[in-house]
């Protein structure tokens, strides 16, 4: 609305300077250091703004695709987790570790990928060493835009919708520059590339919706089927007793 689009011009001298900072890293690791290439191939799935954009669905689909073929491993910051280092959660599907030490997302693709292979690792470099320790012949680096000292084919998912400013954080929603969708091999978006279809297993007589995703919205076609919809932040860490109070308040089955 209008008063959004003046908060954001008033922010846009911050939104210069992150600007500058993320070129000047970008070309320091491209052009100073240059990147590392491996002797495997490495596929990175990325974005360049805020939110959810449909990193997870879109790993997930890639690994079942090559990992009848090649001893794939997905490697992942593990965002959220009580740990650090890098830690191997799970290999050919037996999960190694517990939620806190791996994070949610590593967990939820440990737990739904059938003979998952999945590292969490802050250092991108020294998780994919673990996973070709572990005999990986095919990497999948979930959220591995930014690290342009990695060589690696670049898929960047495009949201549906997109932010209607294209502007640099604090003013808009991108982390990185739009125009760099220019430096992705290939730009996925949903709705031409890929599709994603939802469904509600094991129907209840009367659900609750829980969530603790980045974009909610995506889960409105649901909420008709429900008799109360809850919003935890994006990766939240609730609780089990949370959960039966949830039930409680709304009278959900």
């Amino acid at each position: 609305n209008f008063t959004q689009i003046c908060i954001s011009y008033v922010l846009a001298p911050l939104s210069l300077l992150y600007f500058l900072a993320i070129y000047l890293k970008f070309a320091f690791k491209i052009y100073k250091k240059g990147s590392q290439k491996y002797e495997i191939p490495i596929i990175s799935i990325g974005n360049l703004v805020l939110g959810g954009s449909g990193k997870t669905p879109f790993t997930k689909m890639l690994f079942e695709h090559f990992s009848p073929k090649f001893r794939t491993f997905i490697v992942l910051r593990g965002y959220g987790r009580k740990s650090s280092g890098a830690i191997l959660v799970a290999k050919d599907g037996e999960i190694l570790t517990n939620v806190k030490k791996s994070g949610d997302e590593a967990m939820e693709y440990a737990l739904s990928l059938r003979g998952a292979n999945v590292i969490v690792s802050a250092n991108r470099a020294l998780g994919i060493k673990m996973a070709m320790q572990n005999g990986a012949n095919l990497i999948l680096l979930d959220d591995g835009f930014s690290k342009f000292d990695i060589a690696k084919f670049d898929i960047l998912m495009r949201p549906n919708p997109e932010p209607k400013l294209k502007l640099c954080l604090p003013s808009g929603a991108y982390r990185y520059p739009f125009s760099f969708y220019k430096f992705g091999d290939f730009i996925a978006r949903e709705g031409q590339t890929h599709f994603r279809k939802s469904k509600i297993l094991n129907k209840s007589e009367k659900m609750v919706l829980v969530t603790a995703i980045a974009n909610p919205a995506r889960l409105e076609a649901f909420f008709s089927e429900c008799v109360g919809q809850v919003f935890f932040p994006d990766h939240y860490d609730f609780s089990k007793e949370e959960l039966s109070e949830i039930l409680q308040t709304y009278g959900a089955t």
